[in-house]
């Protein structure tokens, strides 16, 4: 499995507030919240955003309330994969619940920058920062959290495995 794109950079403490604001969880549809993806604090974001890019953050990535919509929203509004310092706990299993790739990685937060250019490789924790020619290791997903993500979330994942 593998995802590559170009990076958007954040800070630390992003919390889900500022990745879906709560005046926008009026709505279930996931198109819908991802069009106010991290408006509050990067109003630019739904319109740079393109299928495949990979965000890059600090430590404590998606800290704040547990709402599932956060992770629904960066997926949705076409973020490939979150590569961070660390997660909150409730972020991480959120996004594995979607479906949603993230990667803790301090040394490739600290390094990667807007706008290069990464590739990374789920299956070997492997992320390699083209423009800079760098490559970084994390730790990969077990087998069947790759499985999952594969699968689209832990509900397709688990009714696969009903059908045999």
């Amino acid at each position: 499995m593998l995802a590559h794109g170009k990076v958007l950079k954040y800070g630390d403490n992003v919390d889900t507030d500022v990745i879906i604001p709560a005046r926008y969880l009026n709505s279930f549809d996931a198109k819908e919240l991802a069009s106010h993806a991290m408006i509050d604090i990067d109003p630019t974001f739904v319109e740079r955003v393109e299928p495949g890019d990979i965000m890059v953050a600090g430590k404590n990535f998606g800290c704040g309330s547990s709402r599932e919509h956060a992770p629904l929203a960066l997926k949705t509004a076409g973020v490939s994969c979150v590569i961070a310092k660390s997660f909150a706990r409730i972020f991480y299993r959120n996004s594995i619940n979607i479906g949603f790739a993230i990667l803790e990685c301090e040394e490739a937060a600290n390094d990667i920058d807007e706008g290069n250019e990464v590739e990374v490789d789920f299956d070997t924790g492997k992320i390699i920062n083209k423009t800079k020619n760098i490559e970084y290791q994390a730790q990969p997903f077990p087998e069947f959290l790759q499985k999952m993500i594969q699968a689209n979330g832990l509900v397709n994942y688990v009714n696969e495995k009903k059908k045999g």
